[in-house]
């Protein structure tokens, strides 16, 4: 008689007087996970289910932080600087902006109301040209905007609307090998009117600011003129573009558009962030959506690995099976062995993939640079991916959700090898012994 067969006739001896999920049905379990030279190769499979049920884990939980954290970035950025909510002019221009942002501001909910004059141009520096977005804002308002005001890298904004010079965005400047002082050459097609047509207007203004967002694509595309000075640029004298407004809550937008467009007193098109964005988001939300479904295949595929090694593991050990049932042992009781055996594999499993991706997550910038050092590439491309860094944000309802998930398919994984197992009949079992 083998050792396992003698520890589980020993143990069945005391079955009829122990519990469910006793002592001695976690002791059989834990002989069964341990490796011997026999069953190394039942060992290889079970380490294999472990190894696969961990990485499944810790990518699902790292993909959907960065994604969340990708959106997050994104959304914070573009509400930062285009605002939540827009009005724009109907009927007539926006010549009473002043009043009408005051009122606007005075509405329960809205933070700041900000006139704006906006228009695209070419801007020129020593080492190239670019398609540039001016948009022109006072200076008392400009410093309203954390994410400009918040991430200036060189200069000032003080004496912004006196100064005549402008802020430019880091990439931008560093396209066009532009530095703090510098000036910078600002072409627009609809400039002078004269007898032979439209000329284009062309005028260099001095950098006196710097920022650098964070998002490439606004850092090589954003420039801040005075509002007097872009009113006269862009032929709008007295007149904006529009008027940027800033809530406390984003996602109550919808709700207080018929109070903007109330609050404005003039005919007037409201739009939100949402339906200015609804594509971009949209899609970001389909590949979130589809990444998970397609990383949950991995866990599946470990707790298939489970299967087939409790399967192997029920024939290897049916001779000890049969003497258990021999000495008293129920049904149930050979079940949950085999369940406390596949179980525990996807419970561990589970369980280091879940520190695996939290250690990921928290260190995953520094990750990033260190694979970009080791490989001489650039992982996270800011000219593809808009951040010049990688975010992960995890949220707690999702990694428990994962978590949830591959430990239920662990468990229904070790329903049919210990299902099979409690219906071994020991006497064939022992026939040939």
């Amino acid at each position: 008689m083998s050792a396992d067969s003698a520890a589980i006739g020993e143990a069945g001896q005391d079955e009829g007087k122990t519990r469910p999920f006793s002592p001695f049905e976690w002791m059989i379990a834990g002989r069964y996970l341990r490796a011997r030279r026999k069953d190394a190769f039942i060992s290889v499979i079970a380490g294999f289910s472990f190894a696969g049920i961990m990485l499944g884990v810790a990518t699902l939980i790292i993909v959907m932080a960065v994604m969340n954290g990708f959106r997050t970035e994104l959304l914070g950025k573009i509400l930062g600087i285009n605002g939540h909510m827009l009005v724009q002019p109907i009927e007539m221009p926006l010549s009473d902006y002043d009043p009408v942002a005051k009122r606007i501001e005075d509405v329960p909910g809205v933070v700041s109301a900000i006139p704006f004059v906006e228009g695209q141009a070419l801007v020129s520096g020593p080492s190239g040209n670019l398609g540039g977005l001016v948009r022109g804002l006072s200076e008392a308002d400009l410093k309203r905007i954390p994410l400009v005001a918040g991430t200036l890298r060189s200069g000032t904004l003080d004496g912004f609307d006196e100064g005549g010079g402008v802020a430019v965005g880091a990439r931008m400047a560093q396209q066009l090998g532009l530095a703090l002082g510098d000036n910078i050459t600002i072409i627009s097609p609809k400039g002078n009117v004269t007898p032979l047509g439209v000329t284009p207007r062309v005028k260099g203004y001095p950098i006196t600011a710097i920022f650098e967002i964070g998002m490439s694509e606004y850092d090589a595309t954003f420039l801040f003129m005075p509002l007097t000075e872009a009113q006269g640029y862009f032929n709008m004298d007295g007149v904006a573009t529009g008027i940027e407004v800033y809530t406390n809550d984003p996602d109550r937008v919808g709700q207080m558009v018929a109070l903007i467009e109330d609050a404005a007193g003039r005919p007037s098109f409201v739009t939100d962030w949402r339906q200015r964005n609804q594509t971009f988001f949209s899609a970001l939300e389909v590949e979130r959506n589809v990444m998970f479904i397609i990383l949950t295949l991995i866990v599946v595929v470990a707790a298939l690995n489970i299967i087939s090694g409790l399967i192997m593991l029920v024939k290897d050990k049916g001779r000890d099976i049969a003497i258990l049932r021999t000495m008293g042992a129920t049904r149930g009781a050979v079940m949950r062995i085999f369940l406390i055996t596949g179980a525990s594999i996807g419970f561990v499993g589970t369980l280091a993939g879940f520190f695996l991706g939290l250690i990921f997550c928290w260190n995953i910038e520094n990750i990033r640079q260190f694979v970009s050092l080791l490989t001489a590439t650039e992982l996270f491309n800011p000219e593809l991916y808009f951040l010049s860094r990688l975010p992960a944000e995890i949220d707690n309802g999702e990694t428990i959700t994962v978590l949830i998930m591959a430990l239920v398919l662990s468990l229904v994984a070790t329903l049919y090898p210990a299902w099979r197992a409690a219906r071994l009949d020991p006497v064939e079992a022992l026939r040939y012994e």
